[in-house]
């Protein structure tokens, strides 16, 4: 890849090539992935030489060229007298460090006009936290170049950089290695069986993305095809992904920070303050392993197109499927912690006033139940039989209740959003627990996302006699957490 770096760039990174070979010379041996890093040094240290000799003479050139046309304008009758030249470069640096205010070009827009190529980065002599600030620059102008993604793909990535990269710009790194126009056609290459076609260059892309993640074998899925960006971009066919509190975690547990109110009191002039600092909690949510299996044909295989538009859609369907009972019932053993199966067994159950029946009545009890600081932001939970069950409650549709009754099932209740959740209970069965109805403030029902799918092509599927049936498949996994950090938020209408 030809080097695209201006001239004070290739000074500073011959510099830190120079101080890297001088560090692994003074090693007492040289492993053997040493020696490859010496070797590719050296190379490069020639090639950066090269390229800034090679702007050194073009610059040298264009003073020459500048002066003698200033002299042939003086020669000319009423041309500038000497010392008054108009255009001459004598004296300055040249292009090659021009003033980056009057030409930003030469540094920044330059500097990422190939944002993947992390090789022109000085990292020598720069903090942990300077190197994080300009990945996360770079990985932000990546996403506006990244192929095969539309504008609400950029908007979500450029919002999970923004929200989520840590001081280290792991995400943004991430981004990178995974976003890149040769990470794109090799993995494209992968996912259609045809892995023999990778080149080079496209093999290396491939190794510098596997080296960012614990996962043991298959391939990130390229960040523009993330199931993750995916459902930030363009929602969620799970409704309560849409009011929960959707957090990235960087690692295999998200840690959060929850605190009581602040004990407030009417103060004397000159009393001594009292001890009014809030209980400080560190809630948890641990991200757990999910897999998922996609069969498709050879016939569709051969398209690549397909692959690279719908794989994405596919994969961010299924996931959104698998978390949706989840998020409801899951027992937080091996899979995300419910809602429900937070809520059961707390003070925040509210029972029915009559024994295994529903009545409008405990719908309001259950308004009431929920604090006033949490009822701003409330939203309902429930199966869309509940819903039903409410419009009936009286002839006129349960427009005590509902608001804007005309429009199928209303989208408020009491003034509230009213979300769907299939695996809710759906009909009170008695002499058990019915669970119908959760209201509540869903900021405090925390999923937290790890960005990153990795996924593994299988080239033939067979049937039940061992003989391939014309079909090809995805084997992907991913990691997803969820739970209530605030129990006290929420309350859930038990029909019992």
């Amino acid at each position: 890849m030809p080097v695209q770096l201006s001239h004070p760039q290739a000074v500073i990174r011959l510099r830190d090539i120079e101080a890297e070979l001088e560090r692994l010379q003074a090693l007492p041996e040289l492993t053997a992935e040493d020696e490859q890093s010496f070797d590719e040094l050296t190379r490069e240290f020639a090639e950066v030489d090269n390229h800034r000799r090679q702007m050194e003479r073009l610059s040298a050139l264009e003073r020459v060229r500048s002066t003698s046309a200033s002299v042939n304008e003086r020669r000319r009758p009423g041309g500038p007298a000497l010392g008054t030249e108009r255009g001459t470069s004598i004296g300055s640096g040249g292009h090659y460090d021009a003033d980056p205010i009057l030409n930003p070009d030469s540094v920044e827009d330059r500097r990422f006009r190939n944002p993947w190529d992390l090789g022109e980065m000085r990292t020598f002599g720069r903090s942990p936290e300077e190197i994080g600030q300009e990945l996360r620059a770079r990985a932000l102008c990546a996403v506006e170049k990244m192929a095969g993604a539309n504008d609400g793909i950029r908007s979500g990535a450029t919002q999970i950089i923004e929200a989520w990269d840590d001081k280290r710009g792991s995400i943004a790194r991430m981004c990178l290695a995974t976003s890149s126009p040769e990470y794109m056609r090799a993995w494209s290459k992968l996912a259609r069986g045809k892995g023999h076609m990778v080149t080079p260059e496209e093999q290396q892309a491939l190794e510098r993305a596997m080296s960012l993640t614990d996962n043991q074998g298959g391939y990130l899925v390229p960040f523009q095809l993330d199931p993750t960006v995916i459902i930030t971009s363009n929602g969620s066919i799970n409704q309560i992904r849409q009011v929960a509190r959707q957090v990235v975690a960087t690692g295999d547990v998200w840690n959060g920070v929850s605190a009581g109110a602040v004990s407030w009191r009417w103060a004397a002039e000159g009393s001594e303050a009292g001890d009014n600092a809030p209980a400080f909690g560190q809630p948890t949510v641990p991200v757990h392993k999910a897999d998922g299996f996609v069969p498709i044909s050879i016939e569709a295989m051969d398209d690549a197109d397909n692959v690279t538009t719908e794989v994405g859609r596919l994969l961010a369907f299924g996931k959104d499927t698998l978390e949706a009972a989840a998020f409801i019932n899951g027992s937080g053993s091996g899979q995300p912690t419910g809602i429900v199966t937070a809520l059961t067994g707390t003070s925040s159950v509210v029972t029915s006033t009559t024994t295994d029946t529903f009545a409008s009545g405990d719908v309001y009890k259950t308004d009431t139940a929920l604090p006033g600081r949490y009822r701003p932001n409330a939203a309902w939970l429930g199966n869309r039989g509940i819903y039903n069950a409410i419009r009936q409650f009286d002839s006129a549709g349960g427009t005590n209740l509902w608001e804007r009754i005309g429009a199928d099932v209303p989208p408020m209740l009491l003034g509230r959003r009213a979300l769907e959740a299939e695996d809710m209970d759906g009909t009170v069965t008695t002499s058990q627990d019915n669970n119908v109805l959760v209201y509540g403030d869903f900021d405090n029902y925390v999923i937290a996302d790890r960005v990153g799918m990795s996924i593994e092509f299988l080239p033939h599927l067979v049937g039940a006699n061992r003989r391939p049936t014309g079909q090809r498949g995805w084997y992907a996994w991913y990691r997803v957490g969820a739970d209530s950090v605030n129990d006290g938020a929420f309350r859930m209408l038990n029909v019992t």
